[in-house]
């Protein structure tokens, strides 16, 4: 996994809640969980699909723009769902962008230059690109380039360099790749590391409802939350009235709560999931 930055953070987190035990510091390139055969490596980012494929690693999580871009032959085992960002076209903040005809005959910097011309081709344009490393969003003020191709989260480190994004051209998020030809035995480590992620992320889209109901507003208030497969209904001491406990899209909770407040749902508590195992 990356060797420092959001990408890596959001990556060690997602495998301590999946329940590895993992110690990492500050320049420590290499870590070894000691509840489960996995062996971490910190690298750059660039570097690590060459890694997989090669098979010095098994596995890596990188972001979706990188493994499009580099093309290795590894395989998407898992979307993780973090470190959202796209890959746009930027131009400076007084430029009249009239469309992507725009761009033809123009000079477009990026570190995408294959998805970058990927993009070009399937809209007819014709322009140069140029390779750039790192800082992109200086090209522009300096001459090299019209626009810019590169990464953009929030856009204020465009709008810091007197930019303004025009075109999406790819959206990316975090991944989990594989070296396809991995053996049985480490195949079946990464499947039971995948099967803990999974249930991690389910869990995270899921909230657990508890509330209090008349015992004849149970079959109303149930059809509202009807959970994985029905409510549980616990009998409360005072009589003609129960608890009822179910599972909710945290999505669905909020266009749900007047209708249980309707049916006669009282004490309504909604608490976080850490797993959910279907």
């Amino acid at each position: 996994m990356q060797k420092s930055g959001r990408l890596q953070e959001e990556s060690v987190r997602l495998l301590r809640e999946a329940g590895l035990d993992i110690e990492t510091g500050k320049n420590k390139l290499k870590a070894t969980a000691t509840n489960l055969p996995v062996e971490l490596f910190f690298l750059r980012d660039d570097d690590i699909p060459g890694y997989v494929s090669d098979g010095v690693a098994d596995a890596g999580v990188i972001g979706r723009d990188v493994f499009a871009e580099q093309q290795s032959g590894n395989e998407v085992v898992s979307a993780l769902g973090f470190a959202r960002c796209r890959l746009s076209l930027a131009v400076p903040s007084d430029v009249v962008y009239t469309g992507v005809s725009w761009l033809d005959g123009k000079r477009i910097a990026t570190s995408f230059p294959n998805l970058l011309n990927q993009f070009l081709v399937e809209n007819n344009i014709n322009a140069a690109v140029h390779l750039v490393s790192g800082s992109v969003e200086i090209t522009t003020g300096i001459g090299l380039a019209d626009a810019i191709c590169d990464l953009v989260s929030t856009g204020s480190t465009l709008a810091s360099n007197n930019l303004k994004e025009v075109q999406q051209v790819f959206a990316s998020e975090a991944i989990m790749i594989a070296n396809p030809a991995i053996d049985a035995d480490r195949r079946q480590i990464l499947d039971c590391l995948l099967f803990r992620i999974a249930a991690v992320q389910k869990a995270a889209k899921y909230r657990y409802i508890l509330l209090n109901c008349p015992d004849v507003a149970i079959d109303a208030v149930s059809a509202i939350i009807p959970g994985m497969k029905s409510p549980t209904v616990l009998p409360l001491a005072q009589e003609g009235w129960s608890s009822l406990h179910s599972v909710v899209d945290e999505n669905d909770f909020w266009s749900r709560i007047d209708r249980l407040k309707a049916a006669g749902a009282e004490g309504i508590l909604v608490v976080p999931i850490e797993k959910m195992i279907l």
